[in-house]
């Protein structure tokens, strides 16, 4: 017997809708919900343990995106047919969903907590990360786990000057804004997406329309539990408090911490100053004190050192290394330091640092994208890699964290607008954090584009980024410019924002307070060009523009489009052409066709000028294609008893008999008499001979003809017709 359903449905406003569908399935977990949209499915569940682990002072929060390959018919890549680790794409969506979630659990709630969501079915028009935050909402708010208040997701675009929320995939490639914002239905919590050189008003509106659709979702999240009947919340243990124990330590820490912030000393200098003052609170109680009471000590302390920051940065404008709000760390950079690379790059602002490199291929050196959802290739890519050192710490590295695939995500989208579309190459840019002391990823985008200018990719604009932070009581608030990892962490706001002189190219936000204003974001935004200008003039007095060509030991790039009936000749039998020419000219040769036309394309990659044009001479000879009424030089390559073969000059191994009688007016006894081996001899096309269904081509056709001779005397001629007997009449004898 099928359980009850409970459901809701969700309108767009433009006839489509969303439906959120409870009971049915995965009963046991704490809360469980099916979201669908067309054919799209997700399933979300959420668990959390009853009780935390003991001496755990965090939230272990685990929130895991799965999508299914036979939500979309289809088999996984590979020999082990069966979905492994999560795809950079499950990832990103995994991070967008995490990053809503987490601030909205209890400051003291620290039991394990797994959301879990899987893509089960696909519709090839509805793309289901824009659903995933809302299905784990959903999945929340039928739990009886504390949580503060629904939230939801959603992707807006703008395309023609039209928003759009939860686009099709279609309508994406066609937008100037796509934007992933998550908020509940009083502030707005995260944003994240790519521009195409937009106002700082443009996107702020566009986080608006967006918002205004996520108070539906949250209000229909709301009627659902309410129908199925709302749980009560969970009891569990909170923290301990002691508020005379807190009170104390405020007091004898608040001060020296405010001075010690004053300063504006390095990070590592203020770091150790803070630690003789933790040091000196955890002299004021015993070790037995410090065995029960230890934790809060350190929490408290915490609590004062963050107090006294930001009340520094609010009663008088500074902040830690004695900047103002809006002043910019100071900032070297340099390209081409490394002699080796394609292009590389260092940017160094204050204690952050990043060397990016770019290497330069071919189409065959493209990312591919193979997913349930997406099959596609990304012919520009970029990696970012953050070792311990960069902090100086000393940890495992245990592959590529979640956290360098989505700042590496970001500082992609900031920079591919910029790629222009006929760019030849595969680019692919490395980022390697060398120093950290905030926003390495802004770092990340700076260097990279000094990079690609160094290798003599040509962007279009140059692009520049900054990390922006916001501190607030309530009644006051600072904007930060350029935060330091420390404003990071004790900040309400971490704000990363990139574009050209011309506009916003991409954006990543975390708000850690309720009800951010629009006038605070947009301030905060404006505040953000002005220090992207001027981050962007450092850059372009290091490198102006980029560099006219690729670097000598680089490779050159050459595409042609050759006929389709003309791949097979230009490959060979088995490849034989191909690899013989590549190995004789020591290039890359790639051949793709194009779908549309069924042309070939040909990339010619090479590090040697000279092997290309012989690639191309060879292309060139093989494609060759004289036309009718045409002149051509030829060389005669071969003698046969009925004619000479002749090759085209412009088109060595392309060839064609030119027959004997095709030679001269006069009658040709011998090949040899008119043309040796060898000979150079213009000659003219006659396209193909209905008769003989080959290619003609005649010499005597460019001579001129001699004139007709006088007919002889009739018994001098051979007989005609009418001197010729019948055939029944006998010769006399």
């Amino acid at each position: 017997m099928i359980p009850k359903v409970f459901s809701q449905v969700i309108e767009l406003g433009d006839g489509r809708t969303i439906t959120l569908e409870t009971g049915k399935l995965a009963k046991q977990a704490d809360g469980s919900v099916v979201v669908k949209m067309g054919d799209t499915m997700l399933l979300a569940t959420v668990v959390s343990a009853r009780t935390a682990n003991p001496g755990i002072d965090f939230l272990p929060l685990t929130v895991d995106y799965r999508e299914k390959f036979a939500a979309a018919g289809r088999y996984p890549g590979g020999f082990m047919k069966r979905e492994a680790r999560p795809s950079n794409e499950e990832i990103l969506t995994m991070r967008l969903v995490d990053r809503v979630l987490r601030p909205l659990f209890p400051k003291d709630y620290h039991a394990e907590t797994q959301v879990m969501i899987q893509l089960m079915s696909h519709d090839p028009e509805v793309m289901p990360d824009a659903l995933a935050g809302l299905a784990a909402s959903t999945a929340i708010q039928l739990s009886d786990i504390p949580f503060e208040a629904p939230i939801s997701e959603v992707r807006v675009v703008r395309v023609n000057g039209e928003f759009i929320i939860n686009p099709s995939r279609a309508q994406l490639q066609e937008a100037d804004i796509d934007l992933m914002v998550g908020a509940s239905s009083e502030f707005v919590a995260m944003v994240e997406g790519e521009m195409d050189e937009v106002s700082e008003e443009e996107m702020a509106e566009a986080i608006r329309v967006a918002h205004e659709a996520i108070k539906v979702q949250c209000d229909a999240q709301v009627a659902l539990a309410e129908a199925v009947g709302k749980k009560e919340t969970r009891e569990y243990e909170g923290e301990a408090e002691d508020e005379e124990l807190a009170a104390k330590i405020h007091e004898a820490t608040y001060q020296k911490c405010y001075d010690i912030a004053k300063k504006g000393t390095s990070k590592q200098e203020r770091g150790l100053a803070f630690s003789e003052v933790k040091d000196e609170v955890l002299a004021m109680f015993t070790e037995e004190e410090l065995e029960e009471i230890g934790d809060l000590v350190s929490k408290y302390f915490s609590k004062a050192h963050k107090a006294a920051v930001r009340d520094l940065t609010l009663n008088e404008g500074l902040r830690l290394d004695g900047r103002t709000t809006t002043d910019i760390r100071p900032i070297w950079c340099e390209v081409d330091y490394l002699p080796r690379t394609h292009g590389s790059s260092i940017f160094t602002r204050g204690e952050t640092q990043a060397l990016a490199t770019v290497t330069l291929g071919t189409s065959r050196d493209a990312n591919m994208i193979d997913s349930p959802t997406l099959q596609d290739e990304e012919r520009f890519y970029l990696h970012y890699n953050f070792p311990p050192f960069s902090t100086g710490e000393a940890r495992p590295i245990r592959g590529t964290s979640r956290r360098e695939i989505g700042h590496g995500n970001l500082a992609q989208r900031a920079l591919q607008g910029m790629v222009p579309e006929d760019c030849p190459y595969t680019v692919r840019v490395v980022s390697e954090v060398l120093e950290s002391n905030g926003s390495s990823s802004m770092a990340t985008v700076c260097s990279g584009t000094m990079a690609l200018m160094d290798a003599g990719v040509q962007l279009k604009k140059p692009v520049s980024g900054i990390a922006m932070g916001l501190i607030s009581d309530g009644d006051r608030y600072a904007v930060l410019s350029d935060i330091l990892g420390d404003e990071d962490h004790l900040g309400d706001m971490d704000f990363k924002v990139t574009g050209t002189a011309d506009g916003i190219t991409a954006c990543q936000m975390d708000i850690k307070i309720k009800g951010l204003s629009y006038e605070i974001l947009v301030k905060a935004l404006k505040q953000a060009r002005d220090g992207r200008l001027h981050i962007l003039e450092k850059l372009t007095d290091t490198i102006a523009q980029p560099n006219s060509e690729v670097k000598a030991h680089a490779p050159k790039m050459v595409t042609v489009r050759i006929a389709g009936e003309y791949i097979g000749a230009v490959i060979g039998p088995g490849g034989k052409h191909i690899q013989e020419l590549q190995k004789e000219t020591e290039t890359t040769i790639v051949i793709n066709e194009d779908e549309v036309t069924e042309e070939g394309i040909v990339e010619i990659l090479g590090t040697n000028q000279e092997g290309i044009d012989k690639v191309l001479a060879r292309i060139d000879s093989i494609t060759f294609k004289p036309e009718k009424g045409s002149v051509y030089e030829t060389k005669v390559v071969k003698i046969l008893d009925f004619g000479a073969v002749v090759e085209y000059t412009d088109a060595p191994g392309n060839e064609v008999l030119l027959h004997i009688s095709e030679l001269a007016w006069e009658r040709t006894n011998n090949v040899t008499d008119v043309v040796n081996i060898g000979d150079i001899i213009d000659v003219k096309y006659f396209g193909v001979d209905p008769k003989t269904r080959k290619e003609k081509v005649s010499r005597k056709a460019l001579l001129p003809r001699p004139p007709r001779e006088e007919r002889k005397p009739r018994e001098d001629r051979k007989p005609s017709k009418e001197d010729r007997k019948p055939r029944g009449e006998k010769k006399e004898a």
